[in-house]
């Protein structure tokens, strides 16, 4: 399947309510799991920098990653970006073919 990686940034209230962030947090998992029971989670983190979180996930197509995304923004995500990514040695692979 393919990797997505899912920057969020959160609004500023929320930051500072760690109760509240992790019961809104459950619930945007259990809906992502209800609408996208296909992707697989494969890790959340807390960020520095211009985005609160990042978590990266595998969805069978980029149209799964969209219902994601937008999941993000509708349970008051201030934005939320999938980005698909691609394994290292795989990326290599692929200059390797294109290479004159």
């Amino acid at each position: 399947m393919p990797t997505f990686v899912l920057m969020t940034r959160l609004r500023p209230e929320s930051v500072h309510d760690a109760h509240g962030r992790r019961e809104k947090g459950k619930g945007w998992l259990k809906k992502v799991q209800t609408l996208c029971p296909q992707v697989k989670w494969i890790a959340h983190y807390a960020i520095l920098g211009p985005y609160d979180s990042m978590d990266i996930y595998e969805a069978p197509d980029v149209e799964t990653a969209h219902k994601v995304s937008l999941i993000s923004r509708s349970e008051g995500a201030l934005s939320a970006e999938s980005w698909q990514a691609l394994p290292y040695e795989r990326f290599l692979q692929l200059l390797e073919e294109v290479e004159p």
